[in-house]
């Protein structure tokens, strides 16, 4: 595995220096568009300069900023224990030194991506409507895609790439969008002294404008293309399980294709995602400006897959399906021969999800992220409250009951803990919480601090702590 991380390293040094190429070239041009003499020189600067700003910016903050635009939200154990444990089974398998913070995207469109800038500095996104439209086998499979962009170092390329591939077309668009609005490179007895040699400098930056951006995206789709199908390959090593990840991509594919003519994902992440939820107009879409392999090839590669779950079975999938004798897979790495079984499923699907209930699951967990409270009536009443609701009670809409906001039930009780041998601790009395449910849904209570507290349908444990005061409260 480590020829795969150096050989992907210094494919993306590469391309780094071709699209820095790219960046400067286009610098020089625009510059000496505006001033022929000094212009290309100080273009070249300027450029440069743009760069340099937001590369410091994407290495050590570029994960919080694609984040935020994406609108994703750091979220603990308790709001999801099953995303959580599965991050970690796969944070395991791939020998990582550090769990990746997970984030939640507030979308029904599944979904999901990986960011950072190395191992130790990671994060797995995942949206709403992937975790209510997937089962254990399925997450898995995607969060061991996403797991292996972190392994095989791909995040930090992505995150640079993008950042470069935007100064390239941020400095096209000021330039052409100059021209169009009546913007002047010259003017009068200036211009006349000049000659023909702005002229020229017009014309090259004119067409490198528009070819600039085409090249760089080209070169980084190219690249992107690749990364996803040895991150497939990779996902499947991990999980020893292709269909999981087969049918996850068949699952998002289908919904995204569904809600395509709805779907407002910024171009910048749109690559970043499992699947580009802006070309997946269909299964077998491809070309060169797509920054992901056909989804079908994708998922008939991975159920071609015979004999085992290892890198080298993956290849001659690989082969069979695409007709190429090229690898996309290092051949030190397949001359290792690793013998990877493929394992039973875990999960056995009793009934379909109807599209209506994924819908509500969803919808309950953007809620949730958004700091709605979920209050049960004593006749079984669900109400869900958005967070600016100001009044202190809420009249049941079924039984006309007056409810409290928020139905705490929370018993102060005086105990003493486990630390009865210690006189300096039998001194202080722990107070200890206790709260009981009343469905297997979500549910919020306050804690005695006032902060609200959230039960998510899968939380089974026993015991939860406030998120604002670590306050141990018992479920019951």
């Amino acid at each position: 595995m480590w020829e795969l991380i150096r050989a992907n390293k210094r494919k993306s040094i590469y391309l780094f220096i071709l699209m820095f190429f790219v960046l400067a070239v286009l610098g020089f041009v625009i510059g000496g568009a505006v001033e022929p003499i000094e212009g290309p020189l100080i273009g070249l600067f300027i450029s440069l300069a743009v760069f340099a700003v937001m590369a410091f910016t994407s290495y050590f903050a570029g994960d919080k900023v694609i984040l935020t635009f994406a609108g994703a939200r750091k979220v603990s154990h308790d709001m999801h224990p099953q995303l959580f444990n599965v991050v970690e089974e796969m944070k395991i398998s791939a020998n990582l030194p550090k769990m990746p913070e997970v984030y939640i995207i507030p979308s029904t469109v599944p979904n999901a991506f990986a960011t950072g800038k190395n191992p130790e500095n990671s994060a797995i996104a995942v949206t709403a409507g992937l975790l209510s439209k997937l089962n254990r086998d399925e997450l898995q499979g995607v969060v061991a895609h996403e797991m292996s962009h972190i392994l095989n170092r791909d995040i930090l390329f992505m995150t640079l790439s993008g950042v470069m591939l935007g100064s390239i077309i941020f400095l096209s668009e000021v330039f052409l969008r100059s021209l169009m609005y009546g913007g002047r490179y010259s003017g009068g007895r200036r211009s006349r002294s000049k000659g023909g040699g702005q002229a020229v400098f017009l014309l090259i930056a004119l067409v490198f404008s528009i070819l600039g951006p085409i090249i760089a995206q080209l070169l980084y789709f190219a690249i992107s293309r690749k990364r996803e199908y040895l991150a497939d390959a990779s996902a499947v090593r991990l999980t020893r399980y292709p269909e999981g990840l087969a049918s996850a991509l068949e699952k998002i594919s289908l919904s995204t294709h569904a809600v395509h003519g709805n779907n407002k994902t910024s171009k910048v992440l749109a690559p970043m995602y499992i699947i580009n939820p802006l070309l997946e107009k269909k299964m077998n879409f491809s070309g060169l400006s797509s920054t992901h392999p056909p989804t079908s090839s994708r998922i008939n590669i991975l159920r071609n897959m015979a004999g085992g779950a290892g890198l080298l079975n993956y290849q001659r999938a690989y082969q069979k399906f695409s007709g190429e004798r090229s690898s996309i897979i290092p051949i030190s790495e397949l001359r290792k021969q690793e013998i990877v079984g493929i394992r039973k499923p875990t999960v056995v699907q009793k009934s379909q999800k109807t599209q209506k209930k994924s819908i509500r699951e969803a919808g309950d967990i953007i809620r949730a992220m958004s700091n709605f409270l979920f209050i049960v009536c004593v006749c079984g009443m669900k109400m869900k409250i958005p967070p600016d609701f100001k009044k202190k009670s809420i009249k049941c809409p079924r039984c006309l009951r007056d409810n409290t906001v928020p139905v705490a039930e929370l018993a102060a009780v005086q105990a003493i803990g486990n630390e009865i041998s210690s006189p300096i601790q039998n001194k202080k009395h722990k107070e200890v919480l206790n709260y009981r449910r009343k469905t297997k849904g979500w549910e919020s209570f306050s804690c005695t601090c006032g902060n609200f507290v959230q039960l998510s349908p899968l939380f089974k444990g026993k015991h939860i702590s406030c998120s604002k005061c670590s306050e141990k409260i018992t479920i019951s």
